[in-house]
């Protein structure tokens, strides 16, 4: 039996449809059968919830009088990029602020807007006939400005690697703090709960897909930058063993709120931006089903040492979702205490607010406009 987007639109709808959380799948899956379930369930709500430093927001702060062609920008003492048009701008969250460095970034001037606070923009400008205005100080809020739009190069990584330090030095990375002598092994996944593992070959997620983002309605817009869909995959799930799919995102700023949307401070390291992503899967029949009950003991991923400086840090080997959720995994004999650094709690909350949406009739799946790349290879700087 299969089905077709619209016919589970029209469920939806109806107030018929009915949906289940990735993890509430497996559990219908081991009573019913694959069969059985793909007959019963027309949607499977997948989330996640974490860093995710590629990202950012584009900017419209409408013209001043007399008008400026913005050139330098600074919002918050954290640097814009601005050139686009006269009064465009794109903050990137990991940008730093010049007067308070670490403490304070791009994503905290995300944050800071979408919490209704004011931010201090300050800009200049060469000056031209058009645009004679020089240099401008003022204040904005997400309410005074024009378009708000989150914009997210790379999100959502399909799979990524658990992170070590076999050295004697305490590391501090994008991984969080890596004690050393393998004092701890940190991971950032929902599992089982992850999107894109839930679609490994991108049958339904893809451009225009609608999703859950930052707390409001957003889009898959492209796939998302260093997508590798050519990593190894295990032969029976397809899903693959170390970071492969991303997924380019944007949604209305306008309609987020901190809930989803958070900075994040990386000791030693910098900022960055958890971002909340709920992404739909249509059961249009039961392979996938199948695809949307794995379990944390099927998912495997790459245990990376963190401590050789090199574009290609050594395996340790392989380790599934479910040990490294134990709270301990093995490593040379040692016993390693594990932590993910991204929230499995807010990734099941999300989870659940997209499934609630879905059932009352206020949020409908959209068919991918076209799917993401099988063939794309990551290519390095050299």
């Amino acid at each position: 039996m299969t089905k077709t987007y619209a016919q589970i639109n029209e469920k939806i709808k109806k107030g018929k449809a009915v949906v289940v959380t990735a993890e509430e799948i497996i559990d219908l899956v081991k009573k019913k059968g694959a069969k059985k379930v793909s007959q019963e369930v027309d949607v499977v709500t997948t989330a996640t919830f974490g860093p995710m430093c590629s990202s950012g927001a584009l900017l419209n702060f409408g013209h001043s009088d007399p008008p400026i062609k913005i050139q330098k920008l600074w919002l918050n003492d954290v640097p814009a990029y601005a050139g686009l048009a006269a009064v465009d701008a794109y903050i990137g969250a990991t940008e730093l602020s010049e007067t308070q460095g670490i403490n304070y970034g791009g994503a905290h001037v995300i944050e800071d807007l979408i919490s209704g606070k004011k931010v201090k923009l300050y800009a200049t400008s060469l000056g031209t006939d058009c645009y004679p205005a020089k240099e401008i100080e003022t204040s904005i809020t997400l309410k005074s400005i024009n378009q708000a739009v989150l914009f997210n190069p790379r999100n959502a990584y399909q799979n990524y690697a658990v992170a070590v330090n076999s050295s004697k030095k305490t590391l501090h990375t994008y991984m969080g703090i890596l004690l050393p002598e393998f004092g701890n092994a940190t991971f950032s996944s929902a599992g089982e709960l992850s999107p894109l593992i839930n679609d490994p070959e991108y049958r339904t997620i893809g451009i225009g897909t609608r999703i859950f983002l930052g707390g409001g309605v957003g889009y898959v817009a492209w796939e998302g930058t260093q997508h590798n869909p050519s990593q190894k995959r295990d032969k029976k799930t397809k899903i693959p063993v170390a970071p492969a799919g991303t997924l380019s995102l944007i949604g209305n700023l306008k309609d987020m709120n901190r809930d989803f949307l958070r900075a994040g401070i990386f000791e030693k390291y910098g900022v960055s931006l958890f971002v909340g992503i709920g992404i739909p899967i249509p059961i249009l029949d039961e392979e996938m089903v199948v695809r949307t009950s794995i379990s944390n003991k099927s998912v495997y991923t790459t245990i990376l040492d963190y401590s050789v400086r090199k574009r290609k840090r050594p395996s340790l080997g392989k380790v599934s979702y479910a040990q490294l959720r134990s709270g301990y995994i093995n490593i040379k004999g040692k016993k390693v205490p594990t932590a993910s650094i991204s929230s499995l709690y807010k990734a099941r909350q999300i989870a659940n607010i997209l499934k609630r949406w879905i059932k009352d009739g206020k949020f409908f799946l959209q068919e991918p406009i076209e799917r993401l790349s099988l063939r794309t290879k990551l290519r390095s700087l050299e």
